[in-house]
C-alpha cells in the first residue's frame, strides 16, 4: 500500500529521485532569483550581481555554473576588447519561469500564514521524550 497523495511518486522510484535531483539545484539560496532575474532577458555577470541583494561573486560564480552545467543558462562570450560574456536562460531554463514564479506568488501569499504557525509552535511546550523499548529476541 502506498502512502501519500495518488500522483506523487515514491520516494525510491525514478520521477522522486528525478524531482530530488532538481530541487537541489534549484533549491539553493540563489539559483530562483538568478533564473528570475534571466527571465527578463540576457544580462552581463556584473549587472547580475547588482540586481540580486546579498550575492557575492563568488556565489554568483558558482550559481551560474552549476545553472550552465544543467543546461539551464547559456554563457556567451563576445570577442570584443575586453570581452563581453552575457548569461541567458536556454530554452528549458524558459521552461522553469513559469513553476518558479508560481512557487515565489505561493511564497508571498502564505508566508504571513506560515510564520504565524512557526509562532504557535515555538510557543508550546517542548514534546515529551518517547520512551525507549528494547526489542528482545528470544
Amino acid at each position: 500500500m502506498t502512502l501519500g497523495h495518488p500522483r506523487f511518486p515514491d520516494a525510491a522510484s525514478e520521477p522522486c529521485l528525478a524531482v530530488r535531483d532538481v530541487l537541489d539545484r534549484v533549491g539553493d539560496t540563489w539559483s530562483v532569483s538568478v533564473v528570475g532575474r534571466l527571465g527578463c532577458g540576457p544580462m552581463r555577470f556584473n549587472e547580475l550581481k547588482r540586481s540580486i541583494d546579498g550575492i557575492s561573486q563568488r556565489m554568483l560564480t558558482l550559481t551560474l555554473r552549476g545553472l550552465e552545467r544543467d543546461g539551464l543558462v547559456s554563457r556567451t562570450v563576445h570577442p570584443t576588447i575586453p570581452p563581453r560574456v552575457e548569461y541567458a536562460l536556454t530554452l528549458l531554463g524558459r521552461t522553469l519561469l513559469e513553476p518558479v514564479t508560481a512557487l515565489s506568488q505561493w511564497a508571498a501569499l502564505n508566508r504571513a500564514t506560515i510564520q504565524e504557525a512557526r509562532r504557535r509552535y515555538d510557543a508550546r511546550p517542548p514534546p515529551e521524550p518517547l520512551a525507549v523499548v528494547e526489542d528482545k529476541a528470544e
